[in-house]
């Protein structure tokens, strides 16, 4: 268990100096308990004093890399419970699973597949991990499948199975790569020394918190610190229980041997409920979901969840302010006004593209609000408009001299033709009825 403000207290230097911002010592040994402040800010406590603290100052929960150089993932080292009491800094990693009885053929082609990217509100979305999977139970095959799996996929590796020595034998072959070992079936007591002697990440998978906690413990007691929990494959109710249970103990009850990220699978027949399910695990916690899917829209939608939760809740996500240009428009070329939150403008310009009509897309800054929260607060009107229209440039870009604004503040029409001195059209309410205004009715 961590260590309580007392605790701590009684090693610190207790002079009150206010060095570490604090007026007392004991208000520093508060804030180092309940994870507000860092033993670091102490400038004059002890090594040795350290050292006895070195579990109140460890995070609540253990970082783990999987992968080398540009394909490393990080999970762990969450503080909060909830999103808005801080955010959540490391996103959970996507793997799409591969069975190691395919043929190489099949094999190359799924790791293909789960090689997918896509851009939405300028960040890259992408899955982070291929987990092969050692159905055959023969080592070489396992071996060699995991050695195609990293090279036709260009991922980290995650590698399932149930026999220490399947493991043992691809984890020593691909020990560069640095692959997260996976221990099926209640295999993962026969695993730890197999971990430890490979010095590799290893998922603990029992059925139950207590179970998966038992495990932990052992492997804490063997030396190991990079791990990760589960629960194998279950219901999604019961796998959203131990999701919660794991990170509660983790976060509140500060409680060591269930301090680790949590891997869950989600290999439901019909791939709809094996996206329903695997995003409620990503948005309740886990560090890693394993799925089977590997359409491009079942992955888009896992990715997508996966991007709103991880996002930081107290900044807004923003695209730089100003003219932005789709295609090569020319003189009669539309000019779209938006604001600078990325969803709304991504959705603008995804909109251009799908309508292939070249345009300027005019990003108001609105501190990275959405057009009717930016519009309620003042911060889109006829004069924030106008500034950024006239700052743009965008007037001697085209000839005409008409401007669309989105339908849902049509209110600013008449105002902005006073204030701008432009021909003001209305565009549509949504974004998706942009394509076809492009189409149908736009007329420079």
């Amino acid at each position: 268990m961590a260590l309580s403000g007392l605790e701590i207290y009684k090693h610190l230097p207790r002079t009150n100096c206010k060095d570490c911002g604090v007026p007392t010592c004991l208000a520093f040994a508060m804030k180092v308990a309940s994870g507000q402040a860092a033993l670091d800010g102490c400038p004059h406590m002890k090594p040795e004093a350290k050292a006895a603290l070195s579990e109140a100052s460890a995070p609540p929960q253990q970082l783990v890399k999987i992968g080398e150089g540009d394909k490393a993932v990080e999970l762990g080292q969450e503080t909060v419970l909830y999103r808005h009491e801080q955010k959540f800094h490391r996103p959970a990693a996507l793997a799409v699973r591969v069975k190691d009885d395919l043929d190489k053929a099949a094999l190359e082609e799924r790791c293909r597949k789960a090689a997918f990217k896509r851009e939405r509100m300028r960040k890259t979305l992408a899955v982070g991990l291929v987990a092969v999977y050692n159905s055959s139970k023969d080592p070489a095959r396992f071996t060699e499948a995991a050695k195609a799996a990293a090279a036709a996929s260009g991922k980290a590796l995650v590698l399932m199975s149930e026999n220490p020595g399947c493991l043992k034998a691809a984890g020593e072959a691909l020990k560069a790569e640095r692959p997260l070992l996976w221990a099926l079936a209640g295999s993962g007591e026969s695993a730890i020394p197999v971990a430890k002697e490979l010095g590799l990440p290893l998922v603990l998978e029992a059925p139950g918190f207590d179970a998966v906690v038992a495990l932990s413990e052992k492997a804490r007691a063997a030396g190991l610190k990079e791990l990760m929990l589960s629960p194998g494959q279950v219901e999604a109710a019961a796998g959203l229980s131990f999701l919660t249970q794991t990170r509660r103990a983790a976060i509140q009850k500060k409680f060591r041997p269930a301090g680790y990220p949590v891997a869950m699978v989600s290999f439901a027949e019909d791939p709809v409920q094996q996206v329903v399910e695997a995003a409620g695990f990503i948005m309740k916690y886990a560090g890693v979901v394993v799925v089977d899917v590997t359409e491009p829209h079942h992955l888009l939608g896992l990715l997508t969840s996966r991007q709103d939760v991880y996002t930081d809740p107290q900044v807004p996500v923003q695209v730089e302010a100003g003219l932005h240009t789709i295609g090569d428009p020319g003189p009669d070329a539309p000019v779209l006004v938006t604001t600078n939150f990325a969803l709304s403008y991504s959705s603008v310009e995804s909109e251009v593209e799908a309508a292939r009509v070249p345009a300027h897309i005019v990003a108001v800054n609105t501190d990275g609000t959405s057009v009717l929260t930016a519009w309620a607060s003042d911060k889109l009107n006829a004069k924030t408009i106008t500034a950024t229209l006239k700052s743009s440039g965008v007037s001697e870009k085209v000839k005409h001299n008409k401007v669309v604004i989105p339908g849902l503040v049509a209110v600013l029409r008449a105002g902005l033709e006073d204030e701008s001195g432009k021909e003001v059209i209305i565009g549509p309410k949504e974004a998706s009825g942009i394509t076809s205004f492009l189409k149908n009715q736009w007329k420079a």
